[in-house]
């Protein structure tokens, strides 16, 4: 079993940078792909950036490469979203997911089973 936990969401001005943090409990962690989703009222839950469980490897959507790192921490069981250059259209509620254990990660949302309560980024222009 995976419990997350997001932090790190707030109001920030355009071009600002932030970091959200997922702290991730069970020990189905270390070897889960873990992600990053985002949703805005009345849209689906859209991916934003993934990370396999047994490598490095990571994948972004189009729209936040280059702008956004995901990365993790193992011995501190967090995962982590760098968002730098921020814009008004990255205003979301972001979720961290993790699928089981020894995962490779996937864009698809159905494919992740556990989920945080999310946290809310703003983005004012």
């Amino acid at each position: 079993q995976v419990q997350l936990v997001e932090s790190g969401g707030k109001l920030v001005q355009t071009g600002d940078s932030l970091r959200l943090s997922c702290a991730a409990s069970g020990r189905a962690f270390s070897s889960a792909a873990m992600a990053w989703f985002r949703q805005t009222p009345g849209t689906e839950r859209e991916f934003v950036a993934a990370i396999s469980g047994l490598t490095v490897q990571t994948y972004y959507a189009d729209a936040v490469k280059g702008r956004f790192t995901i990365s993790r921490d193992k011995a501190k069981n967090t995962l982590n979203l760098h968002m730098n250059n921020l814009k008004p259209e990255d205003t979301a509620v972001y979720y961290c997911a993790a699928r089981g254990p020894n995962t490779i990660m996937s864009s698809r949302r159905q494919e992740y089973a556990y989920w945080g309560q999310a946290t809310q980024v703003t983005v004012s222009s």
